[in-house]
């Protein structure tokens, strides 16, 4: 991505296009919300799908590996019914994630932003640190190296990571089916992985995101059977890299780093 990932915030008034490279930002445009106050569903799907559109005139590529499109303002008001058709829609149309950014989010974005350089465009923020929280998803059996690295990388930018909280094993578990780490419990019987498992996924509630670690694009049966969960809950996911042997499509992004 050495030309930079393209930003887009469709604001309270505006929606501004950048370009983000080496941690700085470039502005390209800014213009009106292309739609009135009062446009809700299909409409309004067709107005974001028409405007990301024209976001080729800005670079070759426009997926959910080089853009990243981020909403405030009048999206965070919709009711959650209506914000999950139009993530949806808009992704069906565009393949792109339509990340409608919680108030409490936006205002840390704002702070961070002010804070780091006395900005109070949102992006700014975003781009210095883009998770409060997260967790991160992959199979702990093959890739825990891989786990490792991406957890150390998301901490670097000051993000906390709330599940897995450690990744040493227990020795009693080491080449297992089924691995714990040393701050879980031992199992009672063979149903009470379903408890460690629940535990991993309801920490997808509380986090900004789900990352998930798959090395050559490889998603892992254990972490197919959480997609499902994330999805359901509306989640921020993003794959380091792009998904492979995943039957359905769904909103999400490929690779960290705003």
């Amino acid at each position: 991505m050495s030309e930079g990932r393209i930003l887009v915030h469709f604001g309270p008034e505006h929606v501004s296009v950048h370009r983000s490279r080496g941690g700085e930002l470039q502005l390209l445009a800014r213009e009106r919300l292309p739609f009135g106050a009062g446009l809700a569903g299909e409409a309004l799907a067709e107005r974001v799908g028409k405007f990301c559109a024209g976001l080729k005139e800005y670079a070759e590529a426009i997926d959910n590996k080089s853009t990243r499109v981020h909403a405030t303002g009048v999206f965070q008001q919709l009711p959650p019914p209506e914000a999950a058709a139009l993530v949806n829609s808009v992704y069906v149309d565009t393949g792109l994630y339509f990340h409608i950014v919680r108030p409490e989010l936006e205002r840390f974005y704002l702070d961070t932003g002010m804070s780091a350089c006395g900005s109070n465009d949102m992006l700014e923020g975003l781009i210095r640190r883009e998770f409060r929280t997260a967790v991160v998803c992959g199979s702990f059996q093959q890739w825990l190296g891989d786990i490792e690295g991406t957890i150390a990388r998301l901490r670097e930018t000051g993000t906390e990571v709330l599940s897995p909280r450690s990744t040493r094993i227990k020795p009693e578990t080491e080449g297992t089916d089924f691995i714990l780490f040393d701050y879980q419990d031992l199992l009672r019987n063979d149903r009470d992985t379903w408890r460690h498992k629940y535990v991993h996924m309801d920490a997808f509630r509380q986090a900004d995101a789900v990352v998930v670690c798959n090395p050559g694009g490889r998603v892992g049966s254990g972490t197919v059977f959480e997609l499902g969960f994330m999805s359901a809950l509306g989640k921020r996911v993003i794959f380091t890299e792009e998904p492979l042997g995943v039957s359905i499509s769904f909103p999400c992004e490929v690779g960290l780093g705003a």
